[in-house]
């Protein structure tokens, strides 16, 4: 049976095969989809500032395509032109900006700053075009000056420090601490040797104070209930009839027309009983005067 294809047929044919399958493989592992339709639009920078193809074009934040082509303009020396490819239902104003970014981590990027003409850009026509300062460029523009002006502050500290150093007075208090340190270390260990002397006797005078608490509290547990058993109801019901009672007398006392009131009050009859009590008085006396005449003994 005679062969179709010839050997070398085959090869040339696997070879272009691998070849493409190589081309597309690359661009596809770049993100460049070959086969997906798009726009492509031309921005010319000055510097493109580490931009590279396959870099994100974006619409605040939103990816809307990449980059497609960086080449130099031979025709505009200076210019180079970057070839964006962008979704094809995406359309641009005319006023529209293409914004070379960059961040730390993701490198640089493309960011388009639309516009807000009703115009729009014709497909494969130049974009505006502007570039972002570079963070680090930024970082340096404001930092350099402030380390500028911190370095000559830093070189006198650093003179006043090795004046410090060098200073016999500090070498003396350095030793200073040292020797207090000694001394505290002494204390530590005196101390340490005393608590671990007495230790025991004061945990043995604690549990003797604490036995003589618990014996108390004892006392004052029986005594609680000594009290709780006294009848103290009916004392205190003594004492307010013994409270009225002396009432009642304080009250015979104020007024004049009670016997005891006028006692207290009435002079004829205070004036009586002291005569009463003189006369009883003068009797007693005559008696023991004259005994005979009060008391006659006859005998038989």
């Amino acid at each position: 049976m005679k062969k179709v294809f010839s050997k070398e047929l085959t090869i040339g044919v696997t070879v272009i095969v691998a070849i493409l399958i190589l081309v597309f493989g690359i661009d596809y592992l770049k993100g460049v989809n070959l086969f997906k339709p798009a726009n492509f639009y031309v921005a010319a920078y000055d510097n493109v500032q580490g931009l590279e193809l396959s870099a994100p074009v974006v619409i605040d934040g939103y990816k809307v395509g990449q980059v497609r082509e960086i080449k130099f303009n031979y025709e505009k020396p200076g210019k180079i032109d970057v070839i964006l490819a962008l979704d094809k239902k995406l359309q641009l104003p005319d006023n529209s900006v293409a914004v070379i970014g960059s961040t730390l981590l993701s490198g640089a990027f493309v960011e388009i700053m639309v516009g807000d003409s009703h115009k729009m850009l014709t497909v494969g026509g130049d974009i505006k075009t502007a570039v972002k300062p570079d963070l680090m460029a930024n970082v340096s523009e404001q930092l350099m000056p402030s380390v500028n002006s911190i370095l000559p502050k830093i070189d006198s500290i650093m003179s006043h420090l090795d004046n410090l150093i060098a200073d016999p007075a500090l070498a003396q208090s350095i030793r200073r601490l040292d020797g207090i340190t000694d001394n505290i270390m002494a204390v530590t260990g005196g101390l340490k040797a005393t608590v671990g002397r007495d230790l025991p006797v004061i945990t043995g005078s604690v549990r003797t104070s604490a036995a003589q608490l618990d014996t108390i509290t004892r006392n004052l547990g029986l005594l609680s209930q000594q009290l709780k058993a006294l009848p103290i109801q009916s004392t205190m019901n003594n004492v307010n009839t013994a409270t009225d009672n002396l009432a009642r007398f304080s009250n015979q006392l104020n007024d004049r027309n009670s016997s005891l009131g006028q006692l207290m009050y009435d002079d004829d009859l205070y004036r009586r009983i002291n005569s009463v009590t003189a006369n009883i008085d003068s009797l007693i006396v005559d008696i023991k005067r004259n005994p005979k005449r009060y008391i006659s003994i006859k005998l038989l």
